[in-house]
Formats: structure tokens, sequence, C-alpha cells
């Protein structure tokens, strides 16, 4: 047709070679279809780049109950001015790898263990985590608690207390560690519980680039700092108390966490605090890490005791009161003395 184009009409060529002429005119577009997805958003009258809205999202997210998906998150960001659709939402939530129980069907088998020992060399090198049964004589029934322990420090970084966890409760529970802490090419070491094997759980953190390890069956020995960590909560809290209600447990245990993190020395790390030993592993990208954790927080201030209890990181008071202590009580290498002190006060604060 283009060889007789010039001397015979395109309409008489389409006919004789019954050949549609859209076809002959379509001119194929380079790149993907339709328009480029926007890069900015309108807030309040003005436009903000899409990662400012990316770091909304995060804070919104960033509450100790906040499980939303990007339906609500589309209404919470609309209460605080955005114009934004919830196919927004979605992409640059999917994007971010914020999106809570993604679905990703992938096939792949678990990685175990390699060596029973983990050394660790600073902080957030090496997480492990693991679930606990705690009784709670007054309802006559088990409740169950996740930690999640930095190796090298020993410190629980976040935990949960609940009648019972779910795929979606690990997920959770790791998207707010994410957001504070940035998983990626942590190494993750758990058991075989279904909560940990499950593929949602499995490829939630390979999109966080995490580096999940499996122990082998029956082998509780190759996660023994969280093992450890259960024994020692076992003797100094759980066989000492007897819990008549949920809230009564959860209040212990929340103070315990206090001790045990500030307070408590622990011989395998030196015969100093988790919190000590986190101070003195402190490296550049640590540092970093820890005031990415603190901006969120301080976006997002905590009115509830339980929330300060669970989500602050390492070396911080319950009483700062702007983002510039915050960052620089985060950061610098305090004294034992310091500590003392700063603990000694936590725990008057919280009723210890």
């Amino acid at each position: 047709m283009k060889e007789y184009r010039n001397s015979i009409p395109v309409k008489q060529l389409s006919a004789w070679l019954n050949f549609p002429r859209s076809s002959f005119y379509y001119q194929p577009h380079p790149g993907a279809r339709g328009m480029k997805p926007s890069t900015t958003t309108l807030c309040k009258g003005e436009l903000v780049s899409n990662e400012v809205v990316v770091e909304k999202i995060k804070s919104i997210l960033s509450g100790p109950y906040t499980a939303y998906g990007y339906h609500q998150t589309t209404d919470e960001l609309r209460e605080w001015g955005y114009k934004i659709n919830d196919k927004k939402v979605y992409r640059l939530m999917n994007e971010n790898h914020l999106l809570l129980g993604t679905k990703i069907r992938t096939k792949g088998k678990r990685e175990f263990v390699k060596f029973r020992r983990v050394q660790a060399k600073r902080p957030l090198e090496h997480l492990c985590l693991d679930i606990k049964y705690i009784w709670v004589q007054g309802e006559s029934r088990w409740y169950y608690q996740l930690s999640i322990m930095d190796i090298y420090s020993r410190f629980i970084l976040i935990w949960i207390l609940q009648p019972s966890i779910r795929q979606n409760d690990v997920i959770e529970l790791l998207r707010k560690l994410h957001l504070m802490y940035n998983l990626k090419s942590v190494a993750i070491r758990n058991d075989n519980g279904s909560q940990f094997i499950a593929h949602r759980v499995r490829n939630y953190l390979k999109q966080l680039e995490a580096r999940q390890e499996f122990t082998h069956v029956a082998t509780p020995e190759e996660n023994a700092y969280i093992e450890s960590f259960h024994s020692i909560m076992q003797r100094e809290l759980i066989d000492r108390h007897q819990f008549e209600s949920y809230y009564e447990a959860k209040m212990h245990m929340e103070k315990y966490m206090w001790w045990y993190n500030y307070l408590r020395r622990h011989e395998r790390i030196g015969n100093v605090t988790p919190c000590k030993k986190w101070a003195q592993g402190m490296t550049g990208a640590t540092i970093k890490q820890l005031n990415k954790a603190a901006e969120l927080l301080v976006s997002r201030p905590a009115n509830s005791i339980e929330l300060k209890l669970n989500y602050l990181p390492p070396g911080l008071s319950l009483d700062t009161s702007n983002s510039a202590d915050y960052l620089r009580l985060m950061v610098e290498q305090v004294s034992a003395e310091h500590y003392t002190n700063l603990n000694h006060n936590i725990v008057q604060k919280i009723g210890g």
C-alpha cells in the first residue's frame, strides 16, 4: 500500500486488500500507554511532591494500633487537606511497600539458618522474633506475645500482646518496624510457626529486601537469643505474678520491657544494659536510621503512655518536648551514670 499510495487513493487500496484504513494509519506509541502518573498532589491550595505525601502516609501508619488499608489512608489524607483519590494512594503505598497483607503469589523454598550462633557487629544487623504464651489466671485463658529483638544489643525493639497472633499481625508489626528503622538488608531469624512461614509474611519481607531465615524444625537452640529472653521474662515476671486480666498483664509487661531494656544488666553483652550496648554499637548508618525513626515519631506526637513505652527507639526519655532534643538524646554517646539517672526517671514516670 505504501508503494502505490501516491498513485491510488488509500481508500481504494484498502478496499482491494480488504484491509482497514485505521490499521494503515496506526502509529505505534513509545512507552507505556495513557497519561504519566502525577508527581504532585494538591494540599490546602498548594502543590506538594509525592515524596511529601509518602512521608505523610508513613506518619499516619506509624501509630501503635494503625492497620489502615489504602481506603482508610485516603480518608485520613483528605482530613489533613490533601485532594487525592484512592487509586493514587494505592499506587504510592504499593511502590513504597506500605500495603497491609498484599497477596503476591510466588514460589520458593525457605532459607534455613547456616550457623547456630549469630555474630552481630552492630545494631540492626540481625534480628530475631518469636511468640510467647502468657497465662492470664483471672480469665482462664492464654494470650500471645510477639517480640522482635536486636541480637547485637539484646534490645526488644517492638512487641505486642494479643488474644491471637495471625499473619496480618506479623506483617503489621514488621511494617511498623520498617517505618522506624528500615529493614532493607537486615537478617531476620524466626522458627517455623505458621505465622512466619506464611507466603504473605515471606513475600512482604522480600518486598522490604530483608533476608528471612528459618531455624531447623525442633531446633530451638538456633533461635537461642529470643528463647533466652523468654526464659528470663518467665523467671522474673510471669512466675512471680498472677494476672487477673489482660489489661493487668499488659501493664506489667510494659513496665517489665522498660526494666529489661534500660535497667537490667546483661552478662552476655558485657554486663551492661541492652540500651547501653546499643549506644556503644551505633555507627553513622545506625544513627541515620534512628534519626528517621525520631522524625516519624515527632511528626505524630505520642499522647499515650503505651505508645511511648512500645515505640520509642532506644535512649529516649518520656519528657522530650521537641524534635531537637529528641534527636540529640538518640545519637549522643551518654555515660553509664547518665543512663542510670535517665532510667530511674523513666521508671518513676511510669509508676515503677
